[in-house]
């Protein structure tokens, strides 16, 4: 694989300690990778700088720099530069000779910077290449929406990284994102608040969107009071992907529907919906309008390629109320349609693809509340269509919540994935008792890999080629 000089950027106070540094066994520094040729020495601490769109890009550089670049893609927030997923992450892979770095992205329009960010990955690495000279290796990393840059990157980058590691990624893209959210905003609009008037698209502003998210959520937290509402609100969490396990609960048995429900409602009630409606308004702004739709839903079929459809018949039979009713209500009622513009520009924009170029290992839990583990399902059919299912590999950690790796966890991913890169194989370096080992034998914050096949994504349309016009 070619190596390549690209730098990561993120918002960080970094401050190793040279102590950190010294303790390094000379066993630890024999087995690193020797230093790029053509890097400066001289070169390290912390580097700044702004790219031509306004963007910021950082890099924390060891003195004892083992050579390999690590480009860090940040997910959805403020478009502050950060070149590690996390400050423990950062003081851990320091310590072992890596190079860091990472932009903000373009901070002059929506936090779904998609438009940019991608081009600011790479000039970030022309960045800091020209501080640094070239890397022997230039590895990407991203996390959530950082995760379907970092995708990009695999897809694109073959000149320019050698590499890519994923975690939590939103790899099914923003389209896919906003059809699976709309069909459960719906839901409950339709079946919880049937005689109101629910904006659920083409926000004018950041306040609507916060106004639309009370209103469900009030409805779910009314609804979670009586059989009949808890089964709806199972019905909506189905079509939200969302998992049956929340953090700090033990995970309810498989027939456990009351359980499993009462563990959706809690990431309801943590605020999911707000989180929800604010994403989608930073979407709309990203790509121009509306890119989602549920005209022509057939919301029966939906549900029965959910793999909560047992759950909710069960819920529904339970609490009296006629699920086929509300299935035909919800098909019915179904009108919103895209923009077409805007579906083109997510489409360009805010979607992997996916092909790839370079070896892209992607991590993610099993029990993600903002994107479903089951976007991997869906991501790796897609790879495997474009013929270049050799260059992926997925694996799982057994935990509730987004993004929620271990230190011993990532390190572990990144050192998988550098094998694949120095070896030209995997040799089963990534699978999930390889990679339990590997972070176990850390001795950092433990770990939790398992072998898990996640489900098929609940979102009910085939592309968007099949979007409804106007």
């Amino acid at each position: 694989m070619p190596a390549s000089t690209r730098p990561r950027t993120r918002r960080t106070r970094l401050r190793i300690a040279l102590a950190t540094l010294a303790t390094l066994t000379s066993a630890a520094l024999t087995a690193l990778p020797s230093p790029a040729a053509h890097a400066d020495p001289a070169v390290t601490g912390h580097l700044t700088g702004t790219l031509s769109d306004g963007a910021t890009w950082i890099a924390d550089v060891p003195e004892n720099w083992n050579g390999t670049l690590l480009l860090f893609s940040h997910g959805f927030g403020p478009t502050v530069a950060r070149d590690a997923p996390t400050d423990a992450v950062r003081t851990e892979l320091l310590a072992e000779g890596y190079a860091m770095a990472g932009s903000s992205y373009d901070p002059n329009g929506s936090m779904w910077a998609l438009n940019s960010a991608e081009r600011d990955q790479f000039a970030t690495i022309d960045a800091v290449t020209a501080k640094l000279g070239k890397p022997r290796r230039t590895l990407a990393i991203g996390q959530s929406m950082g995760g379907l840059v970092n995708a990009q990157l695999a897809r694109d980058g073959g000149e320019r990284i050698d590499g890519a590691l994923g975690q939590c990624g939103l790899v099914a893209g923003g389209t896919d994102l906003d059809n699976y959210q709309l069909d459960a905003e719906y839901t409950i609009a339709r079946l919880l608040l049937p005689e109101q008037d629910v904006k659920l698209v083409r926000f004018g502003s950041s306040d609507e969107a916060a106004a639309t998210a009370k209103k469900l959520t009030d409805a779910v937290t009314a609804a979670q009071a009586t059989p009949q509402g808890r089964a709806r609100v199972a019905l909506a969490a189905a079509f939200l992907n969302l998992p049956a396990w929340s953090p700090g609960k033990d995970r309810p048995a498989a027939t456990d529907w009351a359980g499993q429900e009462a563990q959706q409602y809690d990431w309801f009630a943590q605020g999911i919906l707000s989180f929800v409606e604010g994403g989608r308004y930073a979407i709309e702004q990203s790509v121009g309008g509306n890119n989602s739709w549920n005209r022509g839903v057939d919301y029966a079929g939906l549900l029965a390629g959910s793999e909560h459809a047992p759950q909710v018949h069960a819920l529904y039979q339970a609490a009296g109320l006629d699920l086929r009713s509300d299935l035909r209500a919800l098909t019915k009622g179904a009108t919103v349609t895209a923009d077409p513009a805007a579906v083109r520009t997510a489409q360009r924009t805010s979607s992997a693809g996916q092909r790839l170029e370079v070896p892209l290992l992607d991590v993610h839990t099993t029990a993600d509340n903002l994107v479903p583990v089951e976007q991997e399902n869906r991501f790796a059919a897609r790879v495997r269509a474009s013929g270049d299912g050799a260059l992926l590999r997925q694996a799982y950690v057994e935990r509730q919540g987004h993004c929620a790796f271990t230190t011993a966890e990532t390190v572990a991913a990144l050192h998988a994935l550098e094998h694949r890169v120095n070896t030209g194989h995997w040799d089963g370096a990534a699978t999930p008792a390889a990679l339990q080992r590997a972070a176990t034998a850390l001795g950092l914050d433990g770990a939790a890999y398992v072998p898990y096949r996640p489900a098929r994504l609940t979102v009910g349309r085939d592309g968007p080629a099949h979007a409804p016009r106007r």
